[in-house]
């Protein structure tokens, strides 16, 4: 590096840091964080940089924040405007990562991030250089508060109106009531398991609580990992190396034998395509047919992912598919090659962590099981086909059984238009609810996780219910049928803008079809919908206006960069 450069790198730095830097005499690691303090997952990070700082400098390296990335929580913009920016956040943050990264003074990298977009774009950021080690340091849930089954009870009884705006805010303030993830199975976990399962976390670091000793030990621990793969020789790791096929293959199956987000059916997809490989939906359903479901955490099960990990977690999970022959063992890793590593769990000995063999089975087999004897013998996850497009399906929650709905449809535009209706009484009976124009190019692809609640009143009322839109649902969503991301969208020529009300929908999980019963000359004949006016400025959406031009389709990864 020229000599100006590198005493702009050093310019901040203490005394000892300065020295080193400008003589070349110590490694430099990159720390790109997604800290803030509204997220409660990414609010310990504020403490992480001065940990891992004085780490480095005790085994002789440097440390500097090299750049934050944007964290949104989808918790928070859930229903709101803000939600339409939370897609394309993930493809900022790679971005942004780049960005931290572009000043070519570094060794390698760790990574802080937890949440829903966060983590797939700190991952194509890293890979975007990938000729550097990188290691992602989590932060770990929350501990347990209200069991999310009665956090969802107070959400269905407060959408039926047998419960005040007052007891809900307690509800919800049980639930989400300290630094950490949320603790049920959504994306967020989700992103945690596949850092691990991927070989992208040190073995067991995943679901440790926030602001614990072993965090800490493990965080410090993540520390000296960077340096030893940075180091040339031998145990030099850069991130390309760690992230080939079989490893995409590994996050795929941990998805499936997990229950995990369907959101993954999107962000894994643009992950790997950030490596260079092509990941279809195709490949997600094909996969399912003979990955069994070994894991029940809520949505998919009462536990929470605190329970999850009690029960054996990780090194239970990987233990018991790799004993099936149902993960390629033989990959590189942040630890050195081969996945056996992560049978092992962290244990804090003298304040510093050592990793101990352990049996590897499920102490819970409510929560966790053999995949020898699993929950079913499928991943629950299905892709659906028929004249309506492509879509994905989560089955492995969906209440009363297959999934499978023939109803009349009811078109809505909005969110907001249903829950009108059904505050109106409006919905009790069988249908289907079609919402077109929620795709990535149409509005950036939201959630429509607060329909869940509604839905799932009407479905308890005995009434068959089932949502098809091109938009998303959360990732903690799955007891209503919902065909979700449906392709080509509605705003891009998709036959979603074809379907009218009253027209019958069948959705058939173990069939594979999303169609509409309606005969081909009719079908024919129709003239698309018209895209319902939306605003498309305020909350920033107008600075997104070129991303919603550009990005690809949700089966593409829906990604604005690839």
């Amino acid at each position: 590096m020229p000599c100006a450069n590198a005493a702009h790198v050093a310019a901040a730095c203490p005394i000892a840091d300065k020295t080193a830097l400008l003589g070349a005499a110590a490694p430099n690691l990159a720390i790109v964080t997604a800290y803030n303090d509204m997220v409660s997952a990414h609010q310990p990070f504020e403490r992480f940089p001065e940990i891992i700082r004085r780490e480095a400098n005790c085994l002789g390296a440097v440390a500097q924040v090299a750049g934050g990335v944007p964290a949104m929580c989808d918790g928070i913009t859930q229903g709101r405007e803000g939600m339409e920016l939370s897609l394309f956040s993930r493809d900022v943050i790679a971005m942004s990562t780049a960005v931290a990264l572009s000043h070519d003074a570094f060794d390698a990298a760790l990574y802080l991030g937890v949440c829903d977009k966060i983590v797939p774009g700190l991952v194509m950021g890293a890979l975007a250089f990938g000729h550097l080690p990188a290691v992602f340091v989590p932060g770990g849930p929350m501990p347990t508060g209200m069991s999310n089954s009665d956090k969802v009870k107070v959400r269905q009884l407060h959408a039926e109106g047998k419960v005040g705006q007052k007891d809900l805010l307690a509800s919800e303030a049980r639930s989400y009531h300290a630094p950490g993830t949320c603790t049920f199975y959504g994306t967020a976990n989700s992103n945690q398991m596949l850092m691990e399962i991927m070989g992208l976390h040190l073995p067991g670091s995943s679901f440790v609580n926030p602001n614990t000793p072993l965090r800490e030990a493990l965080t410090r621990a993540a520390v000296k990992c960077a340096l030893d793969i940075s180091m040339p020789g031998p145990k030099f790791m850069p991130v390309s190396r760690i992230v080939g096929v079989e490893t995409i293959v590994n996050g795929i199956i941990g998805l499936l034998a997990t229950g995990g987000s369907t959101n993954h059916t999107i962000h894994l997809v643009a992950m790997a395509r950030a490596a260079g490989i092509i990941v279809t939906w195709d490949d997600f359903s094909d996969l399912s047919d003979v990955i069994p479901l070994v894991v029940r955490a809520y949505p998919n099960g009462p536990a929470d992912i605190n329970q999850f990990h009690a029960a054996g977690g990780m090194r239970s999970l990987i233990a018991t598919l790799l004993d099936h022959g149902l993960l390629h063992e033989d990959v590189y890793t942040i630890v050195g090659k081969g996945l056996d590593r992560y049978r092992q769990a962290p244990l804090l000995v003298d304040g510093d962590v050592e990793w101990r063999d352990h049996a590897g089975t499920s102490s819970d087999d409510g929560v966790l099981r053999s995949a020898g004897q699993p929950f079913q013998s499928t991943g629950g996850l299905r892709v659906l086909t028929g004249n309506l497009g492509r879509s994905v399906i989560k089955v492995s929650a969906v209440k009363g059984g297959s999934g499978a709905v023939t109803a009349p449809a009811r078109i809505f535009e909005t969110q907001e238009q249903l829950m009108l209706a059904f505050k109106a009484g409006e919905l009790d009976r069988d249908f289907v609810a079609i919402l077109p124009f929620q795709g990535p190019k149409a509005c950036g692809m939201p959630e429509l996780h607060k329909l869940s609640s509604a839905l799932g009143v009407l479905q308890d009322r005995g009434f068959k219910v089932a949502l098809v839109t091109d938009g998303r649902m959360s990732g903690a969503s799955g007891k209503i049928a919902a065909a979700i991301h449906v392709s080509p969208e509605a705003a891009d020529g998709g036959p979603l803008a074809l379907v009218r009300d009253g027209d019958m929908v069948r959705i058939d999980p173990a069939a594979g079809i999303l169609e509409m019963l309606v005969d081909t000359g009719t079908i024919a004949c129709r003239k698309p919908s018209a895209m319902p006016h939306r605003a498309q400025r305020g909350i920033g959406r107008e600075l997104f206006a070129s991303s919603r031009r550009a990005v690809s389709s949700s089966e593409d990864g829906a990604s604005f960069l690839f």
